[in-house]
């Protein structure tokens, strides 16, 4: 195959423009490419689930410091089985609190609109100073309050190049998503799917534990990879890692080429940090790369995301 070059600032200015959804349902709309999970879309998806088996695709929540969870999330207990006894009404009871500052490298995620501008300005061009101190105005994760159920394509990466992992800093190009496809027995990615693409991290993680992000870095997705995406107008993009290659590519004007023409032109919300081990497993055995995804963000008014466990059903 041949080898695809690093665009430069002028193609990928290109390439943003050319996969905007900014209007495509309204000046006001505030969904983007979730307006394509249709009633049909979702039925459509309970026809995957043929065994009943569910798959976890989160990550427990990082409260191990490691070189990828600089920031740990805290998980304190308010009362143990040793004070548990509320004299009032005479209960017995436990309880705990969590608190998670859940962007970057170590949570599973989910990225809503609001999390990254381009120029100024947001999906749907809502200028970026709509996004306060006290939380988004616009383009908040509140438009997936309902949850995200729609059907779910798993690519094999490592399984496709057949290699125990992606390397970080390596680059998965158009090609190798076709050619992931025709190895997983022709899997079609369709209008509305939420496509998963596992990078093998956490294989990598579990062989040589854990590195930081910034180096050696993180595998992820070409940047020509975006016209792929769009072409196949999928809803939601989901990875081990976080879908931009890091160190990322030199591109004058460009941070996080696939963060910013998902989330900013094409109004595709991203999945950050799964953990795809158990699926990968599962899809292997099963010989079936497509499932039923169930996706239920918090309900965080004016939040930039949320912390997500995806439920893929089989």
């Amino acid at each position: 195959m041949a080898e695809w070059p690093i665009p430069d600032q002028a193609r990928m200015d290109e390439i943003f423009e050319s996969v905007k959804n900014w209007g495509r349902w309204g000046a006001e709309d505030e969904a983007g490419a979730l307006n394509l999970i249709t009633p049909e879309v979702r039925r459509a998806a309970s026809a995957c689930v043929r065994h009943g088996r569910a798959v976890s695709c989160s990550r427990n929540i990082p409260v191990d410091p490691a070189p990828d969870n600089p920031h740990p999330a805290l998980h304190m207990m308010v009362a143990g089985g040793d004070d548990c006894l509320v004299p009032e009404v005479g209960l017995e009871s436990t309880s705990d609190f969590v608190g998670i500052a859940f962007h970057g490298m170590a949570s599973t995620h989910l990225d809503a609109f609001c999390h990254v501008h381009r120029k100024g300005q947001m999906y749907n061009g809502y200028p970026g100073t709509l996004v306060k101190s006290t939380g988004a105005l616009k383009n908040s994760v509140m438009c997936g309050k309902d949850g995200i159920v729609t059907r779910g394509v798993l690519l094999d990466m490592p399984r496709t190049l057949g290699v125990p992992w992606i390397e970080p800093g390596q680059m998965i190009d158009p090609d190798q998503l076709d050619e992931a496809v025709q190895k997983q027995g022709g899997v079609e990615v369709r209008e509305g799917d939420c496509l998963l693409i596992s990078m093998g991290r956490d294989a990598r993680r579990d062989e040589l534990g854990p590195w930081s992000p910034m180096d050696p870095g993180m595998p992820g997705l070409h940047p020509e990879c975006v016209p792929w995406l769009h072409e196949r107008s999928v809803s939601v993009l989901g990875s081990d890692v976080v879908s931009d290659v890091i160190p990322l590519p030199a591109i004058e004007g460009w941070g996080m080429p696939i963060h910013e023409c998902t989330l900013v032109a094409m109004g595709v919300h991203l999945l950050d940090n799964l953990d795809l081990s158990d699926l990968m497993t599962a899809c292997g055995e099963l010989s079936q790369w497509e499932f039923q995804l169930t996706v239920a963000p918090l309900r965080i008014e004016r939040g930039t995301g949320s912390p997500v466990n995806p439920i893929a059903l089989l």
